[in-house]
């Protein structure tokens, strides 16, 4: 058996190892032993884990073997359905328990799914509990589960998770009001489909919500974070004022403004870094964002006087280096955006309920707003691959990434690094002209494709 966490979870093709029926059976009682078990909760006093899900077809059977495992171990679990992985975190801090489980593949296609942990607190695990659970999991734990000695858990409910979700949502938006503002919802026919169009109808905005009919089958199907082609076309169809698209778990954001044009992550975090400072609430005046930011994004931050720590790809490790640093935004390009003010994980609601502040409280529109970032042209190739050897111990994938960083010089960058949770290398380089950067980039991919594709 080989490792089964990667930088956001469990993932997998949905009833095949590790997201099969045994396997997720065998990580619920191990997530009810390391949070439960190891803490001595007793049959009279069970601890309670949260577990809820995207709109995936596996999600049920995974949701409800992951429950079956943690009951094993003696806590109980209330099932909350389907709900934004960010609103599983609050539920589970919220409602007293000792974690929060999520069956969900966040941006993937529908057959893959996949397992994320969230301690009592709300945070994604540290390396070391990931390393308890998995040992718990690969060291015996996928057979039949033998009843444990401090009793069996049972299934509680929750009382209405989406409206606690959009409470907690109410209160992060506080007097904001989007009264007059046309804005087109994108969500990827996943997690957020209900909650999303509720939210901006409530703070006033008209809305327009595309990709709202789940059918198991179609989440993030050419929709959502990942696809924003459509929603860029409603919103200049239309004449909104903003266009956001949330994945398929609700955790990230992309954002199109009102002129058409797609906005990354590094771009929506550059307008809310500068509002935040403006505004005096940027503690520390520093942002921590990953290796895949960028370059534009840390000369525009520069400019404004805003120190960057930079971490590794992993919203998890974006929210570490914010403990560390006392800082209260943090997040990637990707569009997983942190908030630790009033959130303790990558929110995509939250994140465009403090973007649209930002765009109220400036009286501009929002691609004037994004002006601050000059966005050097960044192309990125996901090869897939039959398996991950060390980049540097291959030499003609070594010798090719020296090759395009000699002919960039001091006017881009190269960064190829396999992916945590799928068969696959992205490779990435940023370059001086989109032209360039494109076939410098495929050099790089083709030498990845041949030699370990």
């Amino acid at each position: 058996m080989t490792k089964l966490f990667g930088t956001d979870g469990i993932r997998g093709v949905a009833n095949r190892y590790p997201m099969d029926a045994p396997t997720a059976l065998a990580v619920g009682r191990a997530i009810g032993v390391h949070f439960g078990g190891a803490k001595g909760n007793t049959g009279s006093s069970k601890g309670l884990v949260v577990i809820g899900q995207d709109t995936r077809l596996s999600g049920d059977m995974l949701a409800q073997a992951v429950a079956a495992g943690v009951c094993a171990a003696g806590m109980d679990v209330a099932l909350a359905g389907v709900l934004p992985t960010p609103g599983i975190a609050r539920l589970a801090a919220d409602n007293g328990a000792l974690a929060g489980v999520v069956i969900s593949a966040s941006h993937n296609p529908f057959e893959d799914n996949g397992i994320k942990v969230f301690d009592g607190g709300g945070f994604k695990l540290a390396d070391a509990e990931e390393e308890r659970i998995e040992s718990l999991v690969l060291n015996g734990c996928r057979g039949p589960v033998e009843t444990a000695d401090f009793g069996v858990g049972r299934l509680r409910g929750i009382a209405d998770p989406d409206g606690c979700y959009l409470d907690f949502l109410s209160a992060v938006a506080g007097d904001l009001s989007l009264e007059g503002m046309r804005i087109v919802l994108d969500c990827a026919n996943g997690a957020t489909f209900r909650v999303a169009p509720e939210l901006f109808q409530r703070l006033g905005a008209r809305v327009t919500p595309l990709f709202c009919t789940p059918d198991g089958m179609n989440i993030n199907a050419d929709c959502g974070s990942q696809h924003p082609d459509a929603l860029a076309r409603a919103v200049k169809e239309q004449g909104a004022d903003a266009g956001l698209a949330f994945d398929g778990d609700g955790d990230r954001l992309i954002v199109v403004d009102e002129t058409g044009r797609v906005l990354s992550g590094d771009q929506i975090m550059a307008v809310c870094a500068r509002h935040l400072k403006e505004k005096g609430a940027l503690a520390g005046d520093l942002v921590v964002a990953t290796v895949m930011s960028n370059t534009g994004f840390h000369q525009a931050m520069q400019g404004h006087g805003i120190r960057v720590v930079t971490t590794g790809v992993g919203d998890r490790y974006v929210m570490q280096a914010m403990v560390r640093e006392g800082a209260v935004l943090g997040g990637e390009d990707s569009g997983h955006l942190i908030f630790r003010d009033v959130h303790t994980t990558g929110d995509g609601l939250v994140a465009a309920l403090r973007l649209l502040g930002a765009v109220r409280d400036a009286g501009r529109p929002l691609s004037e707003l994004a002006a601050i970032m000059t966005v050097y042209p960044q192309v990125l190739i996901n090869v897939d691959v039959r398996e991950k050897p060390d980049l540097e111990g291959v030499p003609a994938i070594a010798e090719a990434i020296t090759a395009v960083e000699t002919a960039l010089g001091d006017q881009g960058r190269v960064l190829v690094r396999y992916s945590g949770t799928q068969n696959m290398c992205r490779v990435m380089v940023e370059g001086p002209t989109r032209e360039r950067t494109e076939q410098l980039c495929k050099d790089i991919a083709e030498v990845v494709r041949r030699e370990i594709g």
